[in-house]
C-alpha cells in the first residue's frame, strides 16, 4: 500500500483525477470500457470536481465510462425492497447524477459522456446480480474508497462485517447513520435517516477492484487514517481496512487528516510518500 499526504482535499482530488482520466485514456485506445468505482458522500467531491475540469480541458471521450456506485438507502414496502426515490436529498442515485454524471457528462463533447445504461447501482431486489454484472464486466479498473469518520463503515458495510460479504441489503448502523447527518445536511435528525440500505460487500470491493484508492481528506478523519495505517490485515471492526487486502491499494491524506510523522507507524506492508506533501 501507498500513502500520500497532499496539502489539501483540492490537491488530493487533482492528483487521483489525472490518474482516473490516464486509465479512461488507456482504455478507449484498447477499445474496452473504464469501470470506476464512485462512493457517494462528502470524501470523494473534490475528486468528481478535479475529474470533471480535467475532462473539459482534455476533451477526454467519456462514452466508454461506466459508474459503478456502492450502495443506496431503501425502503421496504411490504417485503419488497427498493432504492429511495431519487428525487430525494439523500438518494445515491441522485447524487450519482447531480455530482458525477451530469458534470463529467457537461464537460465532455457532445457524444462522448455518460449515457444512463453506463451508471450502475445495486438493485436490493436481487442484490445477487450485481456482483455477478461486475464479474461479468471484468471487475472496476478503480475503486475510490472512503471511510465513516466514527465507525470506519465502508459503503455501508458496519462494524462487524464479513470478510466474505457481498452485496445486500443492510440494516444500518447507528453509528454510520449519524455520520450520515453531515453528508446529506436536510436530514433533521437521526429519526430522518433511513434504516436500510443496499451496499457491496467487504469481498465485492476486494475482489473486484484491480486497483482502490481510499480517499481521507479533513480532521474528521484522523481516526479512520490512524487505524488503516495500523491495520495488517482486514479488522471488522473497522471495515475500511479492507483495503489491506486490495489489488494495488493507496491511501490519500491531506494535512489535516495525515498523523505526524513520528505517529506514523506503518505496517510491513506499506510504502510510504509521506514525507512529500503533494500540492
Amino acid at each position: 500500500m501507498t500513502f500520500r499526504v497532499f496539502q489539501d482535499a483540492d490537491a488530493m482530488g487533482r492528483a487521483l483525477a489525472a490518474e482516473i482520466v490516464q486509465g479512461i485514456d488507456a482504455a478507449n485506445g484498447e477499445g474496452r470500457a473504464y469501470l470506476l468505482g464512485c462512493p457517494g458522500g462528502r470524501s470523494p467531491r473534490s475528486t468528481y470536481r478535479a475529474l470533471a475540469e480535467l475532462v473539459w480541458e482534455r476533451g477526454t471521450d467519456l462514452s466508454s465510462v461506466v459508474i459503478v456506485m456502492m450502495d443506496d438507502y431503501v425502503v421496504d414496502s411490504g417485503g419488497s425492497p427498493h432504492r429511495v426515490d431519487p428525487s430525494l436529498h439523500c438518494s445515491v442515485e441522485r447524487f450519482a447524477y447531480d455530482e458525477i454524471v451530469g458534470p463529467l457528462t457537461e464537460a465532455a463533447a457532445t457524444g462522448r459522456g455518460i449515457t444512463a445504461d453506463r451508471v450502475w447501482i445495486p438493485d436490493p431486489a436481487n442484490p445477487a446480480e450485481y456482483d455477478e454484472r461486475l464479474t461479468a464486466a471484468g471487475g472496476i479498473d478503480l475503486f475510490i474508497l472512503a471511510s465513516g469518520d466514527t465507525d470506519g463503515h465502508i459503503a455501508f458495510n458496519p462494524p462487524g462485517s464479513s470478510a466474505d460479504s457481498r452485496t445486500r441489503v443492510i440494516e444500518l448502523a447507528d453509528t454510520t447513520r449519524r455520520d450520515n447527518l453531515g453528508t446529506f445536511p436536510d436530514f433533521t435528525g437521526l429519526d430522518d435517516v433511513p434504516r436500510l440500505g443496499i451496499s457491496v460487500g467487504v469481498a465485492t470491493i476486494v475482489d473486484q477492484s484491480r486497483r482502490a484508492v481510499l480517499v481521507a481528506p479533513g480532521a474528521s478523519k484522523q481516526e479512520a487514517v490512524r487505524r488503516i495505517l495500523g491495520a495488517n490485515d482486514y479488522d471488522p471492526d473497522w471495515p475500511a481496512t479492507l483495503l489491506a487486502r486490495c489489488r494495488a491499494p493507496s491511501l490519500y491524506a491531506d494535512l489535516s487528516s495525515a498523523p505526524p510523522v513520528e505517529e506514523a507507524h506503518l505496517p510491513a506492508w506499506a510504502t510510504t510518500e509521506r514525507n512529500e506533501v503533494h500540492t
